[in-house]
């Protein structure tokens, strides 16, 4: 059962689109509701969000800003906007990051929830037995076999033996490699069954899951994207993406983070519909087509590393600092390297969760990493789950506040970080079991 989040800074309308969808007898299990962008992003942290309904203008935060907060968190969010205007801008900006559609106020009641049906039924559901994908009849990816010349050009390119007299002409219309800005990602599947580490799949069967992976691959990012994708050696695929110099230009500022976004997207995926791990390397992102063996090497480093990580699937070259070691750092080095790293965080949050709208990628880029990488040194060094973290340094303080001042709750809201005491009352009731007011009775 689906899992469906409104959001709206009109309480009325957010109540009202909720009611149409408990009543509508759609398969959907919780509704929630939130009356600002703040409010939703604890929502999505803590919850397991299908579906965001969210209103284009709400104060300090638009729903652009939102949905684009959502896919940084859970990448496979998917997205309805509403507005009250018709804008080309921002339908363009709402489709382009992915948006399943944008509807204009006043809602029809039907439209709505044609809308979210549709929305829902292209939530695909995994495949359960991945020996149904494996045998020959299976109906989940069209194999349409891929072009073995232009797949064995493209590695050469990467491997950077691809002879200086093909050109760029040649790069252009044999390989689509255009750019001028590029960036590497490569995927390796993992050779042992989910959750059965002396249980490994046949050749055949890694021949048939690197083909589904390549597909899943291509369908996520083709309409959004302009990526090239091959074979390359043992269980891996390589994404080649590119951007042109307009394209690269409307990248968010951050763009680890929208790197960071794709990666965990593909390795989600990838284990949804193929019931397969896999460990992905993503590169920095470099101006020119002579640096793609560069990146591709980046790419390799990346899987590399990751694999010794055990339980870590998404890895940035870029989190570590490479230049500071002249070989590979060893497990010692690797366990101070991430020490340091959750200890400048830990002291980063403490001195700023009381800080109304924090984000972990503003944590994660004071200390120089991707926000992904952070959560999974901080839940692996702490237990905690980073933002979990900052809602228990919240949490404490205000049950601190409220047994020991006469401050009201909209007060001890303020200062713990809270944009609304309602969501303040909504975060304390979940996290201790009463509500404020029944603390302090």
């Amino acid at each position: 059962m689906y899992k469906i989040l409104v959001v709206d800074d009109e309480p009325l309308i957010c109540k009202g689109l909720a009611g149409l969808l408990s009543e509508s007898g759609m398969d959907i299990g919780a509704v929630f509701t939130a009356y600002s962008g703040q409010e939703a992003l604890d929502n999505i942290r803590m919850e397991d969000i299908d579906l965001l309904v969210t209103d284009i203008q709400m104060g300090e935060m638009s729903g652009i800003e939102l949905m684009q907060q959502a896919k940084l968190i859970k990448p496979w969010v998917q997205t309805i906007i509403i507005s009250a205007h018709e804008t080309f801008h921002y339908a363009q900006m709402a489709i382009r990051l992915g948006a399943k559609d944008y509807l204009i106020k006043p809602l029809n009641s039907e439209n709505f929830l044609d809308a979210v049906r549709n929305a829902l039924l292209k939530m695909e559901k995994p495949v359960t037995q991945i020996d149904e994908f494996l045998s020959e009849e299976s109906a989940y990816f069209q194999m349409a076999e891929h072009d073995q010349e232009k797949n064995e050009r493209l590695n050469r390119l990467m491997d950077g033996t691809l002879p200086r007299e093909e050109g760029t002409v040649v790069l252009e219309e044999k390989l689509g490699v255009s750019g001028p800005y590029f960036s590497v990602i490569k995927m390796k599947l993992d050779r042992h069954k989910d959750g059965a580490s002396s249980s490994s799949y046949s050749d055949r069967d890694l021949r048939l899951l690197q083909y589904g992976a390549l597909n899943v691959a291509e369908e996520l990012l083709h309409k959004e994207y302009h990526v090239l994708t091959c074979y390359a050696g043992d269980r891996e695929i390589t994404i080649l993406l590119q951007w042109s110099e307009a394209e690269y230009a409307e990248l968010d500022a951050n763009k680890i983070n929208h790197l960071e976004m794709i990666g965990r997207s593909l390795h989600h995926h990838v284990h949804k519909y193929l019931g397969i791990s896999a460990t992905v390397g993503i590169s920095q992102i470099l101006k020119g087509a002579e640096f793609l063996p560069a990146l591709s090497r980046q790419a390799d480093k990346a899987i590399l590393w990751g694999e010794k990580q055990g339980d870590y699937h998404v890895f940035y070259y870029g989190d570590f600092n490479w230049n500071d070691y002249v070989q590979d750092p060893t497990a010692e080095e690797l366990t101070t390297h991430s020490n340091r790293i959750v200890d400048s965080a830990k002291q980063y949050i403490e001195a700023n969760y009381r800080q109304k709208g924090l984000t972990i990628h503003e944590v994660a880029k004071k200390n120089h990493v991707s926000p992904n990488y952070l959560s999974y040194l901080f839940k692996k060094n702490t237990g905690y789950n980073l933002w979990e973290y900052v809602v228990k340094l919240r949490m404490e303080e205000s049950k601190s506040l409220i047994l020991h001042t006469d401050l009201r709750r909209y007060e001890i809201a303020e200062r713990v970080g809270y944009e609304s005491p309602e969501h303040f009352s909504k975060i304390f009731k979940k996290y201790f079991g009463v509500s404020p007011s029944e603390l302090k009775k």
